[in-house]
């Protein structure tokens, strides 16, 4: 514990703070989208919930690393089509691939329904998931997007202890913001739609991180992983994109309202 207290294990601990913050964005995303499937006065504790246990079990992720690390880079199958498909897979390649499909498949889904005519939307509504199911799909996305903090976090040091301080206080700003965040979105629809494209591209990202794990190619092509600039770049892109839409659509509306001030008095209260 001597050592424990130093400038550069605090400074360290700063560092990790903040890559936890910026690596848990897409994590929050997912547990506040997938909290919206149980009923309304269930989805705080579902946010909180899912939130405290995923720190729990990347805790846990984060020993096994520690102490097993070759176990999960260690390859465990191949594939070798010569010319058409090849690569190498080891256990965190699985993961994050199986990761990656899941949440695409959420997105589209979750797109779909949003494109579906109303008393359709009305019908699938009145299917709510239950508490339980929905905290382990919060649970084990978690642990997919835990890989990737976890090694960055290992990268910057070796001290159990500061990274697991650093996990927990991600885990209190993530508690924090997850019910401001969530009904930002119910307030702003048009948002909640912005948000599940953003998950998409998550999908992709996580998709492109397993295929360059795995060193896997295509027709002689490998697979080049997403880096997380190009993915925040691009969610600053459609966040700006949306928010001029936004406001060009409501100058066009009120343009077109002119005629009727009611209209108009309506469009500016908003």
């Amino acid at each position: 514990m001597e050592g424990l207290f130093t400038i550069e294990n605090l400074f360290t601990l700063g560092m990790l703070i903040m890559l936890q913050a910026v690596l848990g964005f897409d994590n929050l995303l997912y547990i506040i989208i997938e909290s919206k499937r149980v009923e309304p006065e269930k989805q705080s504790k579902l946010r909180k919930t899912g939130i405290w246990l995923a720190v729990l079990f990347r805790l846990i992720l984060l020993f096994l690393l520690l102490k097993l690390l070759s176990y999960f880079t260690e390859p465990l199958f191949s594939i070798a089509w010569e010319g058409v498909v090849t690569g190498e897979f080891n256990l965190r390649a699985i993961v994050v691939l199986l990761g990656g499909i899941f949440i695409i498949y959420t997105a589209v889904k979750e797109i779909w329904h949003m494109m579906m005519l109303e008393e359709h939307i009305e019908e699938e509504q009145e299917k709510k998931s239950s508490f339980g199911k929905a905290l382990f799909l919060i649970v084990a996305m978690n642990v997919v997007f835990s890989f990737d903090s976890i090694l960055s976090a290992m990268a910057l040091t070796d001290n159990f202890i500061v990274m697991a301080t650093a996990i927990v206080i991600g885990a209190l700003l993530m508690v924090w913001l997850a019910d401001t965040i969530a009904a930002f979105l119910q307030r702003n629809r048009m948002y909640e739609i912005l948000g599940l494209f953003i998950l998409f591209i998550v999908g992709i990202m996580l998709l492109s991180e397993a295929g360059h794990i795995a060193h896997l190619k295509f027709f002689g092509h490998e697979i080049t992983q997403m880096s997380k600039a190009t993915f925040y770049f691009v969610i600053v892109v459609m966040v700006i994109s949306e928010i001029a839409r936004s406001r060009f659509s409501k100058k066009l509306s009120l343009k077109k309202a002119r005629a009727n001030p009611q209209a108009v008095e309506s469009l500016e209260t908003k």
